[in-house]
């Protein structure tokens, strides 16, 4: 679908959006909610209007009493749509495409530079689409994919140590051994977020793990603070072949904020791995950097190539909704308030919001995301006219 422009002063976008509506997921066995009760009284007790799909919660043991209870009017699908703003976790699926307009502020996670339809429907329909993982501070920090890429780092390991066992079609391998037989041994590519809560898993489990980074300050970061108990290398292609051979588990934690991610394992370096090895690829929702990788679900997570499990769920935190949700929640509502009580003037103003813009007016505002695809970019400053900025505590 090509993208067309829509005019800045005909997205009708006010500087109060009186209404937020909160669908419910329905990505598969996606059960977190982008708003908690607790949020929504806070909403409600600023005047804002907050409208809730009926069952949005449930997955999350948030029930429609307690919604309503805390001023949220109980609705269907497109009145939860038809709101100033609408608040999700993951991003819009093809049947919730009609209900994007130019009048519509979205802010949930997006990750369009692996995701060409959805971008181009963003940009026809001219949704103004603010993306939780660009959302970032002037440290360069992210602090709406920071909660989520916590919870994924975790579960990587236990995904991987639970398709390791042979019953799964894995090597049989216990990632922490007995005496008298070696442990496991997990190779992190990345030391991020990610990364780092792969790595306390894994040792928590007693493996063996090398995480790779291209910074040398990140890999003395990491070396402190696991006092020296995981070994540190330098992401490079010959360090990972070296690697490869040795590896039960393979995490894959690459992350370019907003952009593609690269493929740092190609589909030749596959046959130096062992038959039954697993590799959990949390960076697939933005193309992951393995090269065979693709997304999976939780109804059928993984696929085998060449002997190797490959795991692609891209929606891994949904498994654990409740801790994710809270999680996830607590970071986005003061953003959340910002872009209820100010609306496009809080990207005006907030450069970590700013940032986060991805599509407005029928323009992509992110050069992550223009590079990935190949789309013409208009900076945010551009489309957003009028230049207030200044730098908020959150």
């Amino acid at each position: 679908m090509p993208h067309t422009n829509v005019q800045p002063d005909k997205a009708h976008i006010s500087n109060e959006l009186r209404s937020i509506g909160l669908p419910k997921e329905i990505k598969v066995k996606e059960n977190r909610v982008a708003l908690t009760p607790a949020d929504v009284s806070t909403l409600t007790g600023r005047g804002h209007g907050v409208r809730v799909e009926k069952g949005a919660g449930v997955g999350s043991g948030l029930s429609d009493q307690e919604y309503a209870a805390a001023g949220a009017e109980l609705v269907d699908v497109a009145a939860a749509w038809a709101c100033d703003m609408v608040v999700k976790v993951k991003e819009p699926m093809e049947c919730e495409y009609q209900y994007l307009r130019p009048d519509l502020l979205l802010f949930t996670y997006l990750h369009l530079a692996a995701d060409r339809p959805l971008t181009e429907v963003l940009l026809a329909s001219g949704t103004t689409g603010v993306a939780y993982e660009t959302v970032q501070l002037p440290d360069g920090s992210l602090p709406l994919l920071t909660p989520m890429s916590e919870v994924a780092g975790r579960l990587s390991v236990q995904a991987g140590a639970y398709h390791l066992q042979q019953p799964q079609g894995g090597r049989g391998i216990l990632l922490g051994g007995v005496p008298g037989v070696l442990p496991g041994q997990v190779t992190i590519i990345g030391g991020g977020v990610v990364g780092t809560n792969a790595a306390k898993m894994a040792l928590g489990l007693g493996a063996r793990v090398t995480v790779l980074d291209v910074s040398h300050a990140r890999l003395s970061y990491l070396d402190d603070i696991f006092f020296g108990r995981i070994n540190t290398l330098k992401s490079t292609e010959g360090n990972l072949r070296a690697l490869l051979p040795y590896t039960d588990l393979l995490v894959g934690a690459v992350l370019i904020p907003g952009a593609k991610a690269p493929h740092l394992v190609r589909h030749d370096m596959l046959k130096l791995m062992q038959p039954g090895s697993v590799i959990v690829d949390v960076a697939v929702d933005q193309g992951g950097c393995v090269e065979t990788i693709h997304p999976t679900t939780h109804d059928a997570p993984t696929y085998t190539v060449d002997g190797v499990i490959h795991y692609g769920v891209a929606n891994m935190p949904g498994s654990v909704p409740r801790t994710s949700t809270f999680a996830l929640t607590a970071q986005t509502l003061p953003y959340i308030l910002q872009l209820a009580e100010h609306g496009l003037d809080a990207l005006r103003r907030n450069l970590a919001l700013h940032r986060g813009l991805n599509t407005h007016a029928g323009q992509l505002t992110f050069a992550g995301v223009a590079e990935a695809l190949d789309i013409p970019y208009v900076s945010a400053e551009s489309a957003l006219g009028a230049w207030k900025l200044n730098y908020p505590t959150v």
